[in-house]
């Protein structure tokens, strides 16, 4: 491809253009590559919904699949931060077994919960306008990550807190939590904790996913060449 089209395709990706001027640089883009039939403003933006379907559909895999939480310490969900003290102290007394059983049992939480956020992704960037998707390349790295908390979080929180709650519930995780930080919050002149862990463990796991999809979000704008579908073979085919 000469450089000239290059530089075209790359105005027309990072710069803010009119309808009009999108469909005139994809006009002269059509030309100098000679495509059999011309790509349309429609097409791309259905590429490139699929290239993000793709990257998304990737990290909820990763998440959801067992020790997806647990073994990756990018994301791996600890002891409540703001109770340290109580976990140290359990420690120190000998169960620390049990520790570590409660924090296994707060990520396989998260990992059942992730195989609900696949679905609610895939209908956000399906319902996501030819604006959206321009608006995202020409965005900052994390475009498409920022959309999807706009636009979905709402939906995750409601799905992931009652399947984090009932894998709590199995070993009494949560009221044992909670019974800890009650008594931790009477000892006078200490800074209050949150006792609610379904809350902890939502917010948490909601970070991790979101922190995967950032990171297919790079991959996708780095090397956007994963194509499986004719479509997206001609839409980033034009990029080479």
């Amino acid at each position: 491809m000469k450089r000239s089209t290059f530089a075209m395709l790359t105005a027309l990706v990072f710069t803010a253009c009119t309808t009009a001027q999108l469909n005139q640089t994809m006009s002269e883009v059509n030309k100098a590559l000679n495509t059999e039939k011309p790509l349309t403003t429609a097409e791309v933006g259905e590429g490139l919904k699929e290239a993000l379907v793709k990257g998304i559909s990737n990290g909820s895999d990763m998440a959801s699949q067992l020790d997806g939480y647990f073994k990756n310490p990018k994301i791996k969900i600890p002891f409540p931060p703001d109770v340290k003290k109580v976990e140290d102290k359990l420690r120190q007394i000998g169960l620390g077994s049990e520790v570590d059983k409660f924090i296994l049992t707060l990520n396989r939480g998260a990992e059942d919960a992730a195989k609900e956020a696949k679905p609610i992704f895939v209908n956000a960037i399906r319902q996501m306008t030819i604006q959206d998707a321009w608006s995202i390349l020409r965005g900052s790295d994390n475009a498409a990550t920022e959309y999807l908390k706009r636009t979905t979080s709402a939906q995750l929180r409601e799905k992931f807190q009652p399947v984090i709650a009932s894998s709590l519930s199995k070993v009494n995780a949560t009221k044992y939590y909670s019974d800890l930080v009650t008594q931790y919050n009477r000892i006078p002149f200490v800074e209050k904790v949150n006792p609610d862990l379904n809350d902890y463990a939502t917010t948490k796991a909601m970070d991790g996913l979101f922190l995967l999809i950032a990171d297919e979000e790079k991959k996708i704008r780095e090397d956007p060449v994963a194509r499986t579908t004719e479509l997206l073979k001609r839409v980033f085919g034009s990029k080479q």
